[in-house]
């Protein structure tokens, strides 16, 4: 059973809001009530510090007013359990000024950071950001003041895509920033010609980050609808092809089938979520997503052994 899509999560009701801060606002509450709403439990986002009591656990960590409310053992969790370092990392290459719905895909990109950071500051995880094309344009360390999302959604909105990309060469830059492990989640459209995105998250993972890679795509790129004889032009090389987009499309969709298989393997390779979302879609898909993902988090920190059992 899937949830009914609230119309705050689509993306040309959102295009119409003038700041990024209330654009993410807005997906971030409409998300949450259609959770409240829906009878749907394959996703939770509970911002509580409890969780269930399993055999084995100290019983000095047991909320007894808790279990007087609810007749149910719960233990209270401590900060080291729970809460993460998150790094958001979102492509500003000039490919990502392409768009032909109600947001291109920087826009898009930055609509779906910004809700995963304010959900995140609620969470009481710490955010930082990183906004790059073949350098660093931006680099915010994590913070986990909830003021800290004011300074992560000025710095997005200051950013017009523009260059190549090469974030082989960001990371190698970013290095020591990103020394202590944490989660990092890559926004991009993963255009690049020289190999540096297996590159980047190969090093991300020699140094233990947990890896999130949201492939940020246009509808017209994956389906090419196109019928009139057409002149394309490369946004970060700035070459032009004239073609008939009708007897090209077969092909097209072949090369594109490949790149994103690539893709994926690459990401499988170090072991890193790959999801591909559009930017015709609701922006419940990366938050759903994103939410899964520490979920598995906390379930796998809950069930290691007791210490001394």
């Amino acid at each position: 059973m899937q949830r009914a899509v609230d119309e705050h999560l689509l993306p040309e009701v959102v295009a119409k809001l003038k700041t990024l801060k209330l654009r993410a606002r807005t997906v971030v509450e409409g998300f949450l009530s259609g959770m409240h709403r829906s009878a749907y439990k394959g996703s939770s986002i509970e911002f509580a510090e409890h969780r269930p009591y399993f055999p084995g656990d100290d019983v000095r960590h047991v909320d007894w007013r808790a279990y007087a409310k609810s007749d149910r053992l719960y233990v209270k969790e401590f900060e080291e359990e729970t809460n993460l370092r998150c790094y958001l990392l979102v492509d500003a290459s000039a490919s990502m000024s392409f768009g032909t719905t109600a947001m291109n895909k920087f826009e898009y990109a930055s609509v779906v950071a910004s809700a995963i950071a304010y959900i995140a500051l609620r969470q009481r995880d710490s955010v930082g950001l990183v906004i790059f094309n073949e350098r660093t344009l931006k680099y915010i360390p994590p913070r986990v003041n909830p003021f800290h999302f004011k300074t992560l959604v000025e710095a997005l909105e200051g950013v017009r895509p523009y260059g190549h990309t090469n974030l082989g060469n960001v990371i190698a830059e970013l290095g020591e920033r990103l020394k202590r492990r944490g989660l990092v989640i890559l926004l991009s459209d993963l255009i690049e010609d020289d190999g540096s995105f297996k590159r980047a998250l190969s090093f991300l993972r020699h140094r233990k980050h947990e890896i999130i890679t949201f492939h940020v795509l246009d509808p017209a790129e994956i389906e090419l609808p196109f019928d009139e004889p057409s002149i394309f032009k490369d946004m970060e090389s700035q070459r032009v092809l004239p073609t008939d987009p009708v007897a090209l499309r077969a092909s097209y969709k072949r090369e594109l089938e490949m790149f994103l298989a690539r893709c994926r393997e690459v990401c499988s390779q170090v072991y890193a979520d790959y999801k591909l979302i559009r930017t015709d879609e609701p922006l419940d898909k990366s938050l759903t997503e994103y939410l899964s993902w520490r979920s598995r988090r906390r379930a796998h920190i809950t069930s290691q052994p007791f210490a001394g059992s």
